[in-house]
């Protein structure tokens, strides 16, 4: 095993943490505040995708096709918060998980009729194309590089965010007491708006520079979302520091594992044998994780 390559797997593993996290930090930021559990995140992970390649085709531009993104997911939350989710705040979790889980049938639906069953493609804007080289005489992509620093630039940004900003201070308050706020006067409704718009724009994000990597289709937001959900129950519901860390780590322990465990039980198999075997160890891996981290800390490693 070469340097270059164990750094270009942990590169991997970092870029699919950061691309987690965008997904993750707009899921617990709704969960945190509004207690609410979202199925049809995946679905504005989709839209973002779907806004950014249909935007970058039209004007041969992959910028405007991001900000496309982020201003579709963001409209597509504000207007699904109005219309459907502000009624379910007081609901049971399992009225919350049956009506959108009737988004998801909706959005995809929708996107079928709008789009076609075909996939779309992104093609990598040509400033970010192209590979740098790594210790050991290895290359990497320069995209996913910049990937991983736009995931910390905007951890970066939810922190200062949540932190320093009146805005921040509110959301807060709303995670910790949603009736003392109001009764202090404070908009609710406008703040779950503005938080709902808020994750769905990070979820847009996601997917629109995650097209780029692979196809945008119908139905790509839903095995994200299940990761998602992992990265939040492991760093803890309501934390962005839960979120990102968790993300990086779910991020890296699916890929090196699906990287190493093959090649480690080659060593005492069959080479066709221990790439099933290794794969199908490698695909739990994150969930055994999970449980033994809910088994010492159950409510995450950073509960909020």
């Amino acid at each position: 095993m070469s340097t270059a390559l164990l750094i270009e797997q942990l590169l991997n593993g970092l870029q699919l943490g950061v691309m987690l996290f965008l997904m993750a930090a707009g899921l617990t930021l709704i969960f945190g505040v509004m207690g609410l559990i979202n199925l049809a995140h995946g679905s504005l992970y989709m839209i973002g995708a779907f806004a950014c390649a249909v935007v970058a085709s039209a004007t041969g531009s992959f910028w405007l096709g991001l900000i496309a993104s982020l201003a579709a997911a963001a409209a597509a939350g504000a207007i699904m918060e109005v219309v459907v989710i502000r009624r379910l705040y007081d609901r049971d979790h399992l009225d919350q998980v049956l009506a959108t889980f009737a988004l998801i049938l909706i959005f995809s639906e929708g996107s079928r009729w709008i789009f076609g069953s075909f996939p779309l493609y992104l093609d990598i804007p040509p400033l970010l194309q192209g590979a740098v080289s790594l210790p050991g005489g290895g290359q990497y992509q320069l995209y996913r590089l910049a990937i991983i620093a736009v995931g910390i630039a905007v951890a970066l940004g939810l922190y200062l965010l949540i932190s320093r900003t009146r805005l921040g201070m509110r959301i807060r308050a709303g995670e910790s007491d949603r009736e003392m706020i109001a009764a202090l006067g404070i908009d609710i409704q406008t703040l779950y708006t503005i938080v709902f718009a808020l994750g769905a724009a990070l979820a847009g994000l996601a997917g629109a520079l995650v097209g780029a990597l692979q196809s945008v289709q119908v139905g790509m937001g839903e095995p994200v979302l299940i990761l998602a959900f992992v990265v939040i129950v492991i760093g803890g519901i309501g934390s962005i520091k839960g979120a990102l860390i968790g993300a990086v780590l779910v991020g890296l322990i699916d890929t090196m594992g699906r990287f190493l465990l093959p090649k480690t039980l080659a060593l005492i198999l069959p080479a066709a044998q221990a790439g099933m075997v290794g794969g199908a160890l490698a695909s739990m891996l994150i969930y055994i994780v999970m449980a033994l981290i809910l088994a010492f800390r159950p409510r995450g490693l950073f509960a909020a």
